[in-house]
């Protein structure tokens, strides 16, 4: 089936951003985080391309079966660890690696008994409020985790940053003074980084880095792209235009009307819209690439079809590409035009969409 609406996966651009985060991590390992499939980007195909690795974070045991079933081999750790005692012997049988937030995931360790020798990375919540045991049970926690019978020591130790996009805040600071007090003689590699934390603050860094966004060439910092940071957009989504024609003066385009043609104008219709995951959020104005050339989005986004003012892109026909982000035109760019961030635009690209590894 030939679908216009593609997303091209640029795998040499995935192996240069991790590379890129081991330059500036001091020399800690690298957790490539490839949950949510690869922030849309196909995970195995990402796990493909990110071989190098040290380790492999994923969010759901689905995930990590995909990655096994491809016979894909590495570390893989489970970041919400597991939910059910029925889950132990499935993550057992891949030989992920579990991390642990809560009481009842210990007590699930407890109660599975020997024979597993599961790697377990016990989360903190140093500010987060989300997973994570309080700083002051960290001591408590440990001892009991390396009492359990399935669980092979030492332990990883770990907590997630809540502010690291805001450089100004010192909330990051904060949050590492509690994980240092938290673990404080505690065997075990330390993890605090995301891209964040791993671009912006090398206070973070220890012995583990768990990178996300930025593999994928996207900036977290809402104030920069990727290309200033030295990141390679790894996905470009693009369609073509499939009809071209005049709409006079006067006329308005698309549902409800919101744009109206100030003169005669030359408008082409691309086969893509918010059932491909290109937000209805996004609307007049939004910048496309016609041909390698500036265009913009007139008329609301419909669920399969996007309207486009061609004026600057006169010599643009039926057939012709369009390209809605990536090479070319930051997703940040779009983000901020869309009122969100670009892991959510990524992240929705749907399944319809032709995805071609290149």
């Amino acid at each position: 089936m030939n679908r216009a609406a593609r997303a091209i996966i640029d795998s040499s651009a995935l192996a240069a951003n991790l590379s890129a985060a081991r330059q500036c991590s001091g020399g800690a390992k690298v957790m490539a985080v490839i949950k949510a499939n690869a922030y849309g980007h196909g995970i195995v195909a990402t796990a493909g391309a990110l071989r190098d690795a040290d380790a492999f974070g994923v969010a759901r045991m689905e995930e990590a079966a995909a990655i096994r079933d491809a016979r894909i081999e590495g570390r893989i750790v489970l970041l919400e660890g597991v939910f059910h005692s029925e889950q132990v012997p499935a993550a057992a049988a891949m030989g992920v690696e579990l991390v642990v937030h809560s009481p009842e995931q210990i007590e699930i360790l407890e109660q599975c008994g020997r024979g597993h020798g599961f790697r377990v990375w016990l989360k903190i919540d140093t500010g987060m409020n989300r997973l994570g045991f309080p700083p002051e049970s960290a001591q408590e926690v440990a001892r009991r985790l390396l009492g359990c019978p399935s669980v092979r020591g030492p332990l990883h130790l770990m907590t997630h940053l809540a502010k690291a996009d805001e450089m100004a805040d010192v909330m990051t600071e904060r949050q590492i003074e509690s994980f240092d007090a938290a673990i404080d003689g505690v065997e075990g590699e330390r993890s605090i980084a995301n891209s964040a934390g791993l671009l912006g603050w090398p206070a973070s860094h220890r012995d583990w880095v768990r990178p996300g966004i930025m593999l994928y060439g996207i900036s977290p910092f809402e104030e920069s792209s990727g290309s200033d940071l030295g990141l390679r957009p790894a996905m470009t989504l693009s369609s073509e235009l499939i009809a071209v024609h005049s709409v006079a003066a006067g006329s308005s385009v698309g549902y409800g009307g919101t744009w109206t043609a100030p003169s005669d104008t030359r408008v082409g219709v691309a086969a893509i819209g918010y059932g491909d995951g290109y937000t209805r959020h996004l609307g007049n104005g939004t910048p496309v690439l016609v041909n390698g050339r500036t265009a913009s989005v007139v008329g609301r986004i419909s669920m399969d079809l996007v309207t486009i003012d061609l004026q600057d892109a006169p010599d643009a026909r039926v057939g012709d590409e369009v390209i809605l982000w990536g090479r070319g035109l930051p997703v940040e760019r779009l983000a901020i035009a869309a009122g969100t961030i670009p892991y959510e635009l990524v992240c929705g690209v749907t399944q319809r969409v032709a995805m071609t590894v290149v």
